[in-house]
């Protein structure tokens, strides 16, 4: 899903925004192919959902401070934007 996996050198500070939100779409890759087999695991998916909440909460904060890296870091990891009511 994400279109290249080095878009986030390793360089960069661990702490940043973009890099949280990197490593938050690879958990949520793997959890995603890990339902493909064990489409039972509650658990895995109960920490999927928040996973996923941790990740829209860290987009929202930096769409409200820094829209150009919000729209950047979106078209990076090619994910969509939610909805606005």
């Amino acid at each position: 899903m994400v279109k290249n996996s080095s878009v986030i050198p390793q360089e960069k500070k661990k702490g940043s925004v973009e890099f949280q939100v990197f490593s938050f779409t690879n958990k949520i890759q793997r959890l995603t192919s890990h339902f493909e087999l064990h489409r039972k695991d509650y658990s895995s998916q109960i920490g999927l959902r928040k996973i996923l909440g941790k990740r829209q909460r860290l987009l929202a904060y930096l769409s409200k401070k820094n829209r150009v890296r919000y729209k950047k870091l979106i078209d990076q990891l090619d994910i969509r934007e939610p909805k606005t009511r």
